[in-house]
């Protein structure tokens, strides 16, 4: 769907450690970080990677989707992710919060 909407996408694949994605990030100059839980583990995970991007001095939003109860979505806001999408998002939502998330990241 992102491809559709004229972007770049670097699939990983599933079961990547933080190591791989901050790895990939750099090699392939990545403008936004996009990770897909599943698992319940959004509040350990998505801590990990911001801290790996800021350790690796990258300044590359972070786009969270998934299974998200609603009561994190603030709790992952305040630790610094750009967007968080649900399961339901459409084509054209998932772009937005692509596109909103480059946005604030060139405001700043």
């Amino acid at each position: 769907m992102l491809r559709d909407a004229g972007m770049e996408v670097i699939y990983l694949g599933l079961r990547q450690t933080t190591d791989s994605v901050i790895e990939a990030v750099e090699q392939e100059d990545a403008d936004v970080v996009g990770l897909s839980m599943h698992n319940a583990g959004h509040l350990a995970l998505a801590p990990r990677i911001l801290q790996a991007l800021s350790d690796a001095e990258l300044d590359v939003p972070v786009v969270i989707g998934g299974i998200i109860p609603e009561a994190d979505v603030e709790t992952l806001k305040e630790m610094g992710v750009s967007a968080v999408l649900h399961p339901g998002a459409s084509a054209v939502e998932v772009a937005q919060a692509v596109r909103g998330s480059l946005r604030e990241e060139r405001a700043e």
